[in-house]
């Protein structure tokens, strides 16, 4: 039995920001959601919180985490301050505790199981995570034996110069026999220069301590600062992007390239120079996004291709093309083999299959039948000054040119607007409407001039 203790309860002074520092966002999620989700792979029985600087702000960013429990830390007084906060909540708890940062957010799962079996599997009472840096300055160093027993760690401030020439560094990553630690807690005192409880000293009073290294350094980064955080967006970028590579996507330009690791991307998909995918975003298979493209939340089906364009909350099916320079947002769900074009922006709306709005027109609260044609310049005008009205366009529907819909609108199936009509009423199926006044040639006139 596992229970995870999260410690996420600093402000964060570097970051210079009022939000929380494990609210930050790493590539459209929070630094301490990235932590929830790596931790779900070893499936713990529960998940702990230690919160404390606006933790009614942290507790309400993680409420879709409904197995989540919070503990307050009213006074941030260090590390082993934050685990004796527990004591009262692990009370006849008989398992393991993981200890995480909320701010070290690019943990692979494997390592923490890794992490948590070789502690079950040596029967330590605490095991920690380790790494060997080239320059480890600023980490606390881990002093062991040949057999990775640990012997003693000293915070990076408190080393002396010999000290400091170790490159085992520790990660703050800690897997404790949870009846051991609660033990020695309360034998923790603040006897150091920062005045605060290290929960690294509770190596002298367990037996054994062993160290675990991490193979790939990079994800014991911690996040303190900005420059720290797009360093650790920069290698989050760099995971996601060779495993769609190396899964059958083609980046065209991977450096100008970003995506969520949200996203879903299937094989033969390729993604153009300066596209980015966030969000809970599907892309089919075969279809061409970009370049210069965005997609959020959004899923596109198979062989579709976007162009140049925005799209957002939305859902396109397969064989459609999109753009250039198309703005599809809020819930817009434009069907099978249409072409949305040129400077073309669709809200609220929904497009029948083979439905074409080629260039230069707005679509908002509409609904298109299949087969419609959308002229060059025709809107839906939906909003009243108070409230938004829907457009309804039945199949095989073609408008003029510059044609104005004033909604509420219903216009039949089989409709022909005349260019630079602006109807108001509906029409019924099989029909012709012109809402335009009649042309007056007057012959012989011209300006007079003086």
């Amino acid at each position: 039995m596992v229970a995870v203790a999260i410690l996420a309860a600093g402000r964060g002074t570097r970051m210079k920001s009022d939000l929380p520092k494990v609210l930050h966002s790493l590539g459209g999620r929070s630094l301490v959601e990235r932590i929830l989700h790596s931790v779900a792979a070893i499936a713990p029985a529960r998940q702990i919180a230690i919160v404390g600087y606006r933790g009614d702000l942290v507790k309400n960013a993680l409420q879709s985490f409904t197995s989540l429990e919070f503990v307050e830390q009213t006074q941030q007084l260090g590390t082993g301050h934050a685990i004796q906060q527990l004591l009262p909540h692990l009370e006849g708890f008989g398992g393991d505790l993981l200890v995480l940062n909320g701010d070290v957010p690019l943990l692979r799962p494997e390592t923490l199981k890794l992490l948590l079996d070789t502690h079950q599997q040596c029967g330590n009472s605490a095991t920690l995570l380790t790494a060997q840096l080239p320059h480890p300055k600023g980490y606390g160093r881990v002093f062991c034996d040949g057999q990775n027993i640990v012997k003693e760690i000293v915070e990076d401030r408190d080393c002396t110069a010999a000290q400091k020439q170790n490159r085992r560094i520790n990660a703050g990553v800690y897997c404790f026999r949870w009846s051991d630690l609660a033990q020695v807690l309360p034998q923790l005192q603040p006897n150091n220069d920062q005045e605060e409880y290290y929960l690294t000293d509770v190596v002298k009073f367990l037996n054994p301590v062993m160290a675990v290294d991490v193979e790939d350094e990079r994800e014991i980064l911690g996040i303190n600062d900005r420059k720290q955080l797009a360093t650790a967006y920069q290698i989050l970028q760099t995971r996601v992007k060779d495993n769609w590579m190396a899964a059958g996507v083609t980046l065209i330009d991977p450096d100008s390239i970003t995506i969520d690791d949200t996203v879903k991307l299937h094989p033969d998909v390729i993604v153009e120079p300066q596209t980015h995918l966030r969000g809970a975003t599907v892309i089919g298979a075969g279809s061409r996004i970009g370049p210069g493209s965005l997609i959020e939340n959004s899923q596109i089906g198979e062989n579709v291709k976007v162009l140049y364009s925005v799209v957002t909350d939305s859902v396109v099916q397969e064989g459609t093309k999109i753009g250039p320079y198309t703005h599809l947002r809020d819930r817009v769900q434009v069907g099978a083999k249409c072409r949305v074009g040129n400077f073309v922006e669709l809200k609220n709306a929904t497009l029948g299959d083979r439905t074409n709005a080629a260039h230069l027109s707005y679509l908002g609260d509409a609904t298109l039948g299949n087969q419609v044609n959308i002229g060059a310049g025709t809107i839906t005008a939906n909003y009243d000054g108070v409230k938004k009205h829907r457009t309804k366009i039945g199949d095989r529907t073609k408008t003029g040119s510059n044609s104005v819909l004033v909604a509420p609108l219903t216009l039949g199936e089989d409709v022909t607007v005349a260019a630079g009509s602006v109807v108001t009423e509906d029409v019924p199926d099989d029909s012709l409407a012109i809402a335009r006044a009649r042309q007056v040639v007057k012959k012989g006139w011209r300006l007079k001039t003086t």
